[in-house]
């Protein structure tokens, strides 16, 4: 699949998510290189999964350098939203991506629909889907969860997205008062990451 030392293509344009996969990369001896340094274009995404979207991002790029290319596809599941906005989590920052708007929809729609916050389902998971497109056509799927609950007043400034409202289980920090170090050890695109190397390590 992939040997040391070998180019990697991560599939964003998203610079949070740049920096985990670097991050999260760089000790395996994988070189990292982004859509936005290549000048890709972002594709729409179009489908009905995180699958089907990590898939078309990932497909895109590897078809269109020739390059074995990485995307994953993540958001955040809102039990008391009824799982959204699950694949539409970039959706809702709008074009800007403005996540503090983002963070104040959910939090408005779950005061709407349960009259107030202390009375609603906070329970809540961040979600990430991995493609692993290869040049000859094959694509690879890894999945990391990251099971918790939703806080009404944002917390913290490290992280990016919804992570100043969310507080993994076990914990009492949200994401956004975490290091770097602490919350990649626990999140949801670590432990995909995770089968992704497991993958890796076994031929």
């Amino acid at each position: 699949m992939l040997t040391r030392g070998q180019r990697l293509l991560v599939a964003t344009h998203n610079p949070g998510k740049l920096r985990e996969f670097e991050y999260l990369l760089e000790p395996h001896g994988i070189a990292v290189v982004g859509a936005a340094e290549l000048g890709l274009p972002e594709p729409e995404e179009t489908g009905d999964s995180f699958h089907a979207n990590a898939r078309l991002k990932a497909r895109a790029a590897s078809d269109a350098t020739g390059l074995p290319a990485l995307a994953d596809d993540s958001g955040i599941a809102v039990a008391g939203l009824d799982g959204a906005p699950g694949i539409h989590s970039a959706r809702w920052a709008g074009p800007e991506r403005d996540f503090d708007l983002a963070i104040a929809k959910v939090l408005d729609a779950l005061r709407t629909r349960y009259g107030s916050f202390a009375a609603a389902d906070k329970a809540a998971a961040f979600i990430a889907v991995l493609c692993l497109s290869l040049p000859d056509g094959q694509d690879r799927f890894y999945e990391g969860r990251s099971d918790g609950t939703l806080v009404e007043h944002p917390r913290g400034a490290r992280g990016f997205g919804y992570d100043p409202i969310f507080v993994p289980e076990g914990h009492a920090r949200t994401f956004a008062e975490m290091t770097a170090a602490e919350k990649h050890a626990i999140s949801h695109r670590r432990r995909a990451l995770d089968a992704f190397l497991a993958d890796l390590a076994s031929g």
